[in-house]
């Protein structure tokens, strides 16, 4: 599986290098379009970001009306520990920034891509797109989903002010 992954990555790199400046398509992340097509001759089908739960074990997730700050907090333990090295929190890096995932993603999608990075780059169309724009696939780091859950608490936190 990593292996495939791996391979994935080399591939997308070469072809990325060897494009022959044909031109990118614009991708948004906004809640109110879909997904479309993005670099050079890779077709993504459109799916609607907000819809879309991803592949993996979460099939809904619906928050509380209220932020669970002592959950969230402990998945800012598990997000400084795991997943910093790759996310900054307010800005892109080697991979996207968390703040303000819920506008963008459906947070099963979220959920699904923390516990199931493997089987989405390979399978789920945003992921496709993902793995495209950032040449470089999410690290499976193996929480279990109480782990997870409490990550995505914590990107709740995050939310931009209105």
């Amino acid at each position: 599986m990593k292996f495939e992954a791996l391979v994935l990555v080399a591939l997308t790199s070469v072809f990325t290098a060897c494009g022959g400046g044909e031109e990118k398509k614009d991708v948004t992340n906004s809640a109110s379009t879909t997904v479309e097509t993005v670099t050079q001759d890779l077709v993504v089908e459109e799916v609607d970001p907000m819809e879309n739960i991803g592949i993996g074990p979460i099939d809904e997730l619906e928050f509380d009306e209220e932020v669970d700050f002592e959950m969230a907090e402990a998945g800012k333990a598990i997000f400084d520990a795991k997943c910093a090295a790759c996310h900054k929190v307010h800005k892109r890096y080697i991979g996207p920034a968390p703040q303000g995932i819920y506008n963008r993603r459906n947070p099963a999608w979220v959920m699904n891509m923390i516990l199931n990075p493997d089987e989405m780059v390979q399978n789920d169309p945003i992921a496709k797109v993902l793995l495209a724009e950032y040449s470089s696939p999410m690290a499976n780091q193996n929480l279990t989903i109480k782990e997870a859950r409490a990550v995505a608490e914590y990107f709740r936190t995050l939310e931009p002010a209105e």
